[in-house]
């Protein structure tokens, strides 16, 4: 059973950092993408950062700038440097990744960090 567990979200100020984490766990062979989605509440959910498992980025507009996707392969971990946080920031955040437990990928979900930007 493959698992995807986020931490590090919180309540911060704006202009405050916070530093996502989020790791994989299992039994699988390979990861492919790591990406970061958020859901802001009444609002669709969003693509904010990806990262490929050679670590190509991309980010959304949004948050270019501010906002670092990485990753640690040896840890099977990605992470999210958040910077200059803003009020619209506020979301739950999930990690996704595609990942191979024989041939056949498929994406996996972790539950979602809640991160808080008071103004």
């Amino acid at each position: 059973q493959v698992q995807l567990e986020e931490s590090g979200g919180g309540l911060v100020e704006t202009g405050g950092s916070l530093r996502l984490s989020c790791a994989a766990s299992g039994r699988f062979f390979r990861i492919n993408d790591m990406d970061w989605y958020r859901r802001a509440p009444g609002k669709e959910r969003e693509l904010v950062a990806s990262i490929t498992n050679g670590g190509s980025t991309n980010y959304a507009d949004s948050v270019k700038g501010r906002f670092t996707i990485s990753r640690d392969n040896a840890k099977n971990t990605v992470y999210l440097q958040m910077n200059s946080l803003k009020p619209e920031d506020t979301a739950v955040y999930y990690c996704n990744a595609y990942i191979f437990t024989d041939k056949y990928g498929r994406d996996y979900w972790g539950t979602g960090t809640l991160v808080t930007v008071s103004s």
